[in-house]
């Protein structure tokens, strides 16, 4: 077991504040191990591949690690609740991609929803984004309207994005910042942020937990 290792980061103009921690869970093997032996489904809510259910006590082991993160980098030191978790693989090819899983995306505009990405193996990391005609990072409900009819009119004139996954700057979004996989290293950050797997071309998209982009993806309420 080792003890977790956390960065707290500001990126972009907007400084918003983003955790990474290494060694995030104290026993990642036994978790790849129940991964091999779960049921994966089609994931809901655009995301381009599969999930399974967590074994049960994944937080109660992780918790340690994620209240430090909470507290010392979000300033939350009451209640949190748990909305949704799985293991999640990225298995969409890119020529398969809808138009909105070829942009940054956002979960919620909540600001108290917070993301979870811990990633179990090697491979891509998680990218965020600047849309430069609004100068937006994140997206709350006063810019929610604004956002979409701004980027509504740029698909208009400039044709839909080509079929990738958007893992760097673009004529639309600038990168603000890249979070790189490390086998047990999670990102935690506010789910009203622009942000996409950044999966990178020719990257391997198989859905066999042992070689596929393996990760838990967790959505929380602080309350």
């Amino acid at each position: 077991m080792t003890t977790p290792d956390m960065v707290a980061r500001r990126i972009g103009a907007e400084r918003q504040p983003i955790a990474i921690v290494d060694g995030f869970h104290p026993d990642p093997a036994a978790l790849r191990t129940a991964a091999l032996s779960a049921r994966f489904a089609p994931g809901r809510h655009h995301y381009p591949g599969v999930r399974a259910a967590l074994p049960p006590d994944y937080f109660v082991a992780v918790r340690p690690a994620l209240t430090a993160v909470l507290a010392g980098v979000f300033g939350h030191r009451g209640g949190v609740s748990l909305l949704d978790a799985s293991f999640s693989i990225v298995t969409t090819p890119p020529a398969q991609l809808s138009v909105t899983q070829r942009l940054p995306h956002i979960d919620a505009t909540d600001p108290r929803r917070i993301a979870l990405v811990h990633y179990l193996g090697e491979g891509d990391g998680t990218a965020f984004f600047r849309h430069r005609a609004t100068g937006f990072e994140t997206i709350d409900t006063a810019r929610a309207a604004g956002y979409l009819a701004a980027l509504n009119d740029e698909l208009r004139r400039d044709g839909d994005p080509p079929p990738a996954y958007i893992a760097d700057s673009t004529p639309l979004f600038e990168r603000t910042a890249l979070v790189a996989a490390q086998p047990n290293r999670a990102v935690i950050y506010r789910s009203s942020l622009l942000h996409s797997g950044a999966i990178a071309p020719g990257a391997a998209l198989g859905d066999d937990p042992a070689r596929g982009r393996l990760t838990v993806t967790a959505f929380l309420m602080l309350e």
